[in-house]
């Protein structure tokens, strides 16, 4: 606000005095000005009138108001006519003086603050251009709702993911791996870059495959955060800009009906369905594990595999083959179909018996390989195993013959 004064309290004519919100005092004549601070020192309100006279700061504290005001308005003056070195100027540098105060007046920002800032921002971004990342930084903060933390962000996600229905099993692998992203980032998500996520990747010492599971898992986190507005909504996140490492291919090995047929006759009869519903209608191990007997419908030759159940969090059906059926019939029950897990752990002990070597994940392996012998249909395997056509055509087509598929579901109880 603009006090209001008299002849007598300004002293000289033509200056004015003003009051901002941060109850500092403004005297003012012409373009210049002079603020007035004032503060308690031992007790007692003390006014100090601060500005620049021959190249150096000059601070005066006085007691009173009137006389700081009138100190103020002495100083201002001479800035105004020139007399001392803040306006000790040549034309052009003048005009160009004025033209910035000019520019800073809507702000309310004081000159000598506007620089100090323009400076600690250049060094700070290291030769950067200054508006060019303030305009990116903007960019980037249009229409995120919160600043959100890494940590909070996955707590947020894997609850969701919970309230969603997704598997217990894919829950645990989730915090698995974000648990460990979080821990090595502890600032906003907003601010993690691609290049730090691919650093962080690579130090984590896990082959290619695992390093893509990791990869996958941050990328639901920052697809979960962007939808919640933590991050932009219109753009693609920093983890989507992270391609997956491209995995060598490997050989499918499966087994031939003899050695199926010899670790069938090994086993002891509590993993019996497990083996049977695995080499027969090529479900994984997990989701065997989590199968009910309830789920298996021997007259309808169906499985169903809920949603829960499954890997990929998709219900499917798998039909129940006629072997298959035979193997089951004098196991069928209620409850779990597995009823001691872990099972796996079961598995190579058997085969070892039957002198045989257990491959990684032989049976589905075996089974698809067969099936699509079979049926010749990526597509329809693919919904029966719960897989992606592309990966059955591209791993498992012409691995086997039909003559061999027929003696590989011809395996029967002895």
């Amino acid at each position: 606000m603009t006090e209001s004064l008299t002849p007598h309290d300004i002293g000289m004519t033509g200056s004015r005095v003003t009051t901002d919100k941060g109850k500092i005092i403004r005297v003012r004549a012409g373009s210049a000005e002079v603020p007035i601070y004032s503060g308690q020192v031992h007790g007692r309100t003390r006014f100090t009138v601060a500005y620049y006279h021959g190249g150096r700061r000059v601070r005066k504290t006085f007691g009173n108001l009137a006389v700081a005001k009138l100190e103020a308005r002495r100083a201002a003056m001479l800035i105004q006519n020139g007399q001392t070195h803040n306006l000790d100027l040549g034309p052009s540098a003048r005009t160009e003086y004025v033209a910035v105060r000019g520019l800073l007046e809507p702000l309310g920002i004081p000159l000598v603050a506007a620089v100090q800032e323009y400076v600690a921002a250049r060094k700070l971004l290291d030769g950067a251009p200054l508006l060019a990342t303030v305009e990116e930084h903007a960019r980037r903060g249009r229409g995120v709702a919160r600043v959100m933390g890494v940590a909070e962000a996955v707590e947020e996600c894997i609850r969701a993911k919970a309230q969603d229905g997704a598997s217990l099993c894919y829950q645990q692998s989730l915090r698995c791996d974000l648990g460990r992203f979080a821990a090595a980032f502890t600032g906003p998500i907003l601010e993690v870059r691609s290049d730090q996520i691919d650093d962080w990747l690579r130090s984590q010492k896990v082959g290619p495959c695992r390093r893509n599971g990791l990869l996958t898992s941050v990328k639901t986190l920052f697809s979960f955060a962007r939808s919640r507005s933590y991050l932009p909504k219109n753009e693609r996140t920093e983890a989507q800009a992270l391609g997956k490492v491209k995995l060598p291919d490997k050989d499918v090995e499966i087994f031939t009906p003899d050695q199926f047929r010899a670790v069938l006759a090994a086993a002891e009869p509590e993993i019996i369905p497990y083996l049977a519903i695995a080499g027969f209608a090529g479900l994984r191990c997990a989701e065997v594990c989590r199968l009910d007997w309830g789920a298996i419908d021997l007259e309808r030759r169906t499985i169903e595999i809920r949603a829960t159940q499954a890997k990929t969090a998709s219900r499917r059906i798998v039909p129940v083959s006629d072997n298959l059926a035979a193997w089951l019939r004098p196991y069928v029950s209620r409850g779990p179909v597995v009823t001691d897990p872990p099972v796996d752990r079961r598995i190579r002990p058997t085969a070892k018996r039957a002198g045989i070597r257990w491959p990684h994940n032989v049976l589905r392996h075996s089974f698809i390989s067969y099936r699509i012998a079979l049926v010749k249909s990526a597509d329809q395997v693919a919904l029966e195993a719960g897989n992606s056509p592309a990966i059955i055509f591209k791993h498992y087509r012409e691995l086997v013959t039909e003559e061999q598929a027929r003696g590989w579901f011809s395996i029967v109880r002895p």
